[in-house]
C-alpha cells in the first residue's frame, strides 16, 4: 500500500511560509525563484490579459499570509437550477464570474460580467492557499483510490470518492486533487486553467478565450491573438508552486496542544476525512519524492449535504460535494469553508455538526 502510517514530518519554523521546499537541488531552487517571479508579475493587456479576466497576477489573490497563500478574496459562481437539473449557463458567461473588462478596445467595450437575471444559484468561493501542493501533485492515483475504498469499507456514510478527470496537460486521465470540487488533477493543469479563467490569457493548453458575458462576437475585438501565450508561464507557475514548502507545525510549547486537539479530533471520526498523514509517490525530483506528509485531507468529493453544499454542480460532481479541504496551516488561512461563511476554526467546525 502507498498509504503512510507514520507521524507527521517535523517542519521549519513560522518563517518558512511562502518559502522553498526543503532538498532541492540548485536547478530547483533557481525554478522556484523564477516561478515565483512570474506568479508575482503583472500581466498587461499586450500580454494577453482579459478581455474579462478576475486580475493580473496569481500573486494578487494568493497573497495572505505570504506569496502563495491564500486571503479573503472570492470569485463568484452562478447557474440555474430547474428541475433538478443545474444548467451553468455557459452562455450568458456562466458559471464563472469575471469581474473586470479591458475598457473599450476598437468598437467593443470589455466590462465586468455579472450575474444574469435568469440565474437562480449563485456561491462565493474563496482563494485557498497553495503551500505544499507539490506533495499533493506527487500522491500516486492509488493512494487516493485505496483511500477511497477503505473509506467505504471502514465508514459508508460519510465516504468520500475520487474524482476522474482529464489532464490537460500531461494528458489522460487522473485523479482530481485540486479545486473545491476536485476538477483539478495537477498543478501544470492548475496553471494553465488559472491563467484562463483568472487571467484570460490563453496558452496552447487553454486555447479558446471566455466569451464576455457569453458573447462571443465580442472577441473580435479582443487586441492579442490566440494563444497569448506559449506556455513557458504555465510551466513557471507550477515550478513555484510545486516546490512551495507545506506550512511547518507547531514547535515548542504548541506540541502539547496540538497532541491533546489530535486525540479528540481522531476520537470524534474527524479523521476519518481529514487524513493525518500521507505518503507521495515517485516524482522526477527527489524532495518531493517518497515523502511523508501532513496535509489533514484526503482530497476525495464527499457530499456534505445542503447545509455546507453551494447548489452548483460541475460535470460529474453534485451540488453537495467538495473536496476534502486541507487543514494543514488552518491557524493562517482564516476565513474558513468554500465561502468564507466561519470567520473562525470554532464556526467552521459546528457547521459540520
Amino acid at each position: 500500500s502507498t498509504l503512510a502510517l507514520a507521524g507527521p514530518v517535523a517542519a521549519a519554523s513560522e518563517e518558512s511560509l511562502g518559502a522553498a521546499i526543503s532538498g532541492l537541488t540548485k536547478d530547483e531552487q533557481a525554478r522556484f525563484a523564477a516561478g515565483r517571479e512570474v506568479f508575482v508579475e503583472n500581466e498587461t493587456v499586450a500580454d494577453g490579459v482579459g478581455p474579462v479576466f478576475n486580475d493580473d497576477s496569481c500573486g494578487a489573490c494568493h497573497v495572505s499570509p505570504a506569496t502563495g497563500g491564500g486571503g479573503i478574496r472570492t470569485v463568484t459562481r452562478f447557474g440555474r437550477r430547474a428541475r433538478g437539473t443545474f444548467d451553468p449557463l455557459a452562455g450568458l458567461g456562466g458559471s464563472l464570474i469575471q469581474e473586470q473588462g479591458i475598457g473599450a478596445q476598437g468598437e467593443c467595450n470589455y466590462v465586468a460580467e455579472v450575474v444574469p437575471p435568469v440565474a437562480n444559484v449563485t456561491a462565493l468561493r474563496r482563494t485557498t492557499p497553495l503551500f505544499g501542493l507539490g506533495l499533493v501533485d506527487a500522491l500516486d492515483d492509488r493512494t487516493l483510490l485505496e483511500l477511497a475504498a477503505r473509506q467505504r469499507a471502514r465508514t459508508p456514510a460519510t465516504a468520500g470518492r475520487a474524482r476522474w478527470v482529464a489532464d490537460a496537460v500531461g494528458g489522460g486521465q487522473r485523479v482530481g486533487r485540486f479545486g473545491w470540487k476536485a476538477q483539478v488533477p495537477s498543478l501544470l493543469h492548475f496553471s494553465g486553467d488559472a491563467y484562463l479563467n483568472e487571467m484570460g490569457i490563453t496558452t496552447p493548453f487553454f486555447p479558446e478565450e471566455n466569451c464576455p458575458q457569453g458573447d462571443c462576437s465580442l472577441l473580435r475585438c479582443d487586441p492579442v491573438a490566440d494563444p497569448e501565450d506559449d506556455g513557458a508561464d504555465v510551466f513557471l507557475f507550477a515550478d513555484f508552486m510545486s516546490f512551495l514548502a507545506p506550512p511547518p507545525r507547531a514547535d515548542g510549547a504548541g506540541r502539547r496542544v496540538v497532541r491533546d486537539g489530535q486525540r479528540v479530533f481522531e476520537r470524534l471520526g474527524c479523521a476519518d476525512c481529514h487524513v493525518a498523514t500521507l505518503k507521495t509517490g515517485w516524482h522526477e525530483s527527489p524532495a518531493l519524492r517518497a515523502r511523508e506528509f501532513s496535509p489533514y485531507s484526503d482530497f476525495l468529493l464527499h457530499d456534505m449535504g445542503p447545509r455546507l453544499g453551494d447548489g452548483v454542480v460541475a460535470a460529474d460532481a453534485g451540488a453537495n460535494e467538495f473536496r476534502t479541504a486541507p487543514l494543514w496551516g488552518a491557524r493562517a488561512s482564516a476565513p474558513y469553508l468554500h465561502d468564507g461563511r466561519a470567520p473562525t476554526i470554532e464556526e467552521a467546525i459546528a457547521l459540520h455538526e
